[in-house]
């Protein structure tokens, strides 16, 4: 039932040409060139809208980076804190000669 082929027609409805073979009247390469034109913007649309979608997720993407890169950066505060706590744990100390 697959295999089936639909039967062939006869109608000249749908069959590809070349336009620089075939001898064409102007009126019909205006209206091939109209329904290119037509073709060309709806997937146009489509496109832009696809590369909408791109560059907010690329957007996206390099916001969180950056977001993360400051907050990572604020909690080194806490480990020179932590290092001034040694550094004064050290100095207080006793005085021994391996310090």
């Amino acid at each position: 039932m697959a295999d089936q082929k639909p039967p062939k027609s006869d109608a000249p409805f749908a069959t590809r040409i070349d336009p620089t073979k075939d001898s064409l009247s102007r009126e019909q390469m205006f209206f091939i060139r109209q329904v290119e034109l037509e073709q060309w913007k709806k997937k146009s649309s489509k496109l832009r809208a696809r590369n909408v979608v791109t560059g907010v997720a690329i957007g996206a993407l390099v916001l969180g980076i950056y977001g993360y890169t400051f907050y990572s950066v604020s909690q080194e505060r806490i480990m020179d804190e932590i290092d001034e706590e040694a550094k004064r744990a050290r100095l207080q100390g006793p005085k021994t000669g391996a310090n």
